[in-house]
């Protein structure tokens, strides 16, 4: 294997470990190489230093469960390697110009600070656009559930299936726009957990009076930045945390307060009650921003 495959499959060990001890001989026994050579082969092929590389990335996870969790600051800083609080927060101001609990008490998330993963694969990021949308009435059904971040993946996959099914499963037809509204905030009942809040919603002018419990929402206004999917269902949730752990970061854009938006284009409205989902999808996921 070439240097940078192996330096690929090393990158995606790390970011599965990211909360493991990673110290320099670890990294080096994982990769079959002496820590010297690892070193710089390393910096050959990713311009960085991989001790520099760890550390960011592991301030970035922090960063995440700073905003998603109510973890305490400590808690969150021993996970990640920090052996204390004060090492911690020297650390991430250095990052983020700003303390860990001013981090978590803004009501925007600026990707300032944020290191994205390094990709060595050279596929273009999604395209994105910068849209303005007009508060826009719909109705849907606001449903919850709560999980780790370390279940975001499944969790969000599961839920979005089982909601779309209750909300559509009277309707004779499915409208050609379906809209999804995704908001996170951290549970209430346990500080390691976030609480999501998913919205399943139609335009109001589509609605077919066959919904269930169907009541007016608004879909809110604003700037936003839309990004485009089309493939595989089962990939939807692996975008998004790609479009917030890579784009948003890329791009140095602050996310505004409010739900995302997706907004999903139905190719057969015509329905079979007792169908599987579909397993191949178009649609926009829209992240409100403030430029």
């Amino acid at each position: 294997m070439d240097q940078a495959g192996i330096i690929r499959d090393l990158l995606a060990w790390l970011e599965g470990n990211l909360d493991q001890p990673l110290s320099l001989d670890n990294v080096a026994a994982k990769a079959g190489y002496s820590k010297w050579h690892l070193q710089r082969m390393f910096k050959d092929v990713t311009g960085e230093a991989i001790g520099a590389y760890i550390r960011a990335r592991r301030l970035g996870k922090s960063a995440v469960a700073l905003r998603l969790t109510a973890r305490p600051i400590l808690d969150i800083a021993l996970q990640y390697r920090f052996d204390s609080q004060q090492t911690f927060t020297r650390a991430f101001k250095k990052q983020f110009a700003q303390t860990p609990a001013f981090y978590r008490r803004s009501p925007e998330w600026n990707a300032y600070g944020m290191h994205p993963p390094l990709r060595l694969d050279n596929a273009p990021l999604p395209k994105h656009a910068f849209i303005t949308l007009p508060a826009t009435p719909l109705v849907g059904v606001t449903q919850s559930y709560t999980c780790s971040l370390e279940e975001i993946s499944d969790f969000r996959t599961q839920m979005r299936i089982q909601f779309w099914r209750q909300f559509l499963g009277t309707t004779p037809s499915i409208p050609p726009v379906l809209y999804g509204l995704n908001a996170t905030r951290p549970s209430l009942e346990k500080d390691d957990e976030q609480e999501v809040l998913y919205t399943t919603a139609v335009a109001a002018e589509t609605a077919n009076g066959h919904l269930l419990n169907a009541q007016p929402v608004t879909l809110e206004g604003g700037e936003y930045v839309i990004f485009t999917y089309e493939g595989l269902a089962s990939g939807l949730q692996e975008f998004i945390l790609m479009l917030y752990g890579t784009c948003m970061p890329t791009l140095n854009l602050i996310r505004r307060s409010g739900p995302d938006i997706e907004r999903f284009y139905v190719k057969n409205t015509s329905r079979d009650l007792d169908q599987e989902p579909p397993t191949h999808i178009r649609g926009e996921y829209l992240i409100p921003i403030r430029r």
